[in-house]
């Protein structure tokens, strides 16, 4: 069975940064961040294969950066320039080449972002 662990969130002020970490116990297609707030619905926030093609929403873009580290089987996912509306639980999730879903999910991190 897949595992993700992820890690790195916390509190931030409205205009820093945070790293945040998943690491994954076996090679993966496509890694990706998500995030849910409350009473939100949950969104692809940026995703990386393993070829590095990369996805990012809107609303990230600029701000967010995704890498991946496949010696590692680690997914980072750099947030610069924080806003409160980034606040959310980010959840790390993965698949194979062979599924067209994320199947493996992580436990998430919360990042709260203080105005």
């Amino acid at each position: 069975q897949v595992q993700l662990v992820e890690s790195g969130g916390g509190l931030v002020q409205a205009g820093g940064s945070l790293r945040l970490s998943c690491a994954a116990s076996e090679s993966l297609f496509s890694m990706g961040w998500h995030r849910q707030g409350p009473g939100k619905e949950r969104e692809l926030v940026a995703s990386v294969s393993s070829g590095g093609s990369t996805y990012y929403a809107d609303s990230v873009k600029g701000r967010f950066t995704v890498f991946r580290d496949n010696a590692k089987n680690t997914l980072y996912l750099q947030m610069n320039s924080l806003k409160p509306e980034d606040t959310s639980m980010y959840y790390c999730a993965a698949r194979h080449i062979v599924e067209n879903v994320y199947r493996y999910w992580g436990q998430g991190t919360q990042v709260t972002v203080s105005s």
